[in-house]
């Protein structure tokens, strides 16, 4: 068999292993083992999402769900050929809204869900370090950085509290504002965070220059509570709090090295 002939042959064996509903083995190919490998491929594939997506399945129930990874293995082209990564692909499919999602009656918080779910299983693998331990007496004065570990989401379902016995309907007026983060020991802590928390961790994001005090006082005014001293007091507690679980840490003074 000359090139062409090959490639030919193996393109047509995986149009047939993605779906096999509608493409056929290639000729020649006994068809036992085409199906062999064909329920290898799937099973492999609903193996690997299938430890990352329990609540998702429990609601979809089996069927559904294996009509979910048929869809993904049939329509979704990775970008990546590592096994780990699979899950963060299949929460790309969903958020794409491929036609075949849209015109099936699925649970509209689906999306939401997967990506909740998902994010436990990226901070466990994440090579991320932790920050480095800092002084917390210089929390106002110096500037700030949210550790790599630690992850300030904002959903617009309550997707900490989906499940086979609350499917919601409707998303709630109130957005679902949650801070997910890695400790020292490798455990995956899911916790709310009220408005103000969320938006200060967001604003240590966007303006890294500013030290602890500036970005209390730049809350404080989107807050309608300039100047403030209760809401600085109470700002710094929280900082505290977040400081002593390695949500956040105070920057490094950088030095300059003396000339002769």
């Amino acid at each position: 068999m000359d090139k062409s002939g090959l490639f030919e042959q193996q393109s047509t064996l995986g149009r047939y292993l993605r779906d096999p509903d509608h493409c056929t083995p290639p000729t020649g190919m006994d068809v036992a083992r085409a199906e062999v490998y064909r329920d290898l491929i799937f099973a492999n594939l609903s193996s690997l999402l299938s430890g990352t997506f329990p609540v998702l399945i429990r609601i979809l129930g089996n069927e559904r769900w294996r009509t979910m990874v048929r869809l993904f293995l049939r329509d979704h082209r990775a970008r990546t050929p590592k096994f780990g990564e699979i899950a963060q692909e299949f929460v790309g499919f969903l958020a794409d809204e491929p036609q075949a999602l849209r015109e099936g009656n699925w649970p509209a918080f689906m999306v939401e869900l997967a990506h909740y779910e998902w994010v436990e299983m990226a901070l466990q693998q994440s090579d991320a370090e932790p920050l480095p331990a800092s002084n917390a007496g210089e929390l106002l004065d110096r500037p700030l950085r949210v550790s790599p570990l630690a992850w300030p989401l904002a959903y617009a379902w309550p997707v900490q509290q989906v499940g086979p016995d609350y499917q919601p309907e409707a998303p709630p007026v109130q957005p679902t504002l949650l801070l997910v983060r890695r400790s020292a020991d490798w455990r995956v802590n899911f916790s709310e965070l009220s408005p103000l928390a969320w938006r200060l961790l967001q604003r240590i994001d966007e303006f890294p220059q500013l030290a602890g005090r500036a970005q209390l006082d730049g809350l404080a005014l989107e807050a309608g509570a300039a100047g403030s001293v209760q809401f600085t007091a109470s700002g710094l507690t929280l900082l505290q709090q977040m400081h002593s679980e390695g949500v956040i840490g105070v920057v490094d003074r950088v030095t300059t090295p003396a000339r002769d």
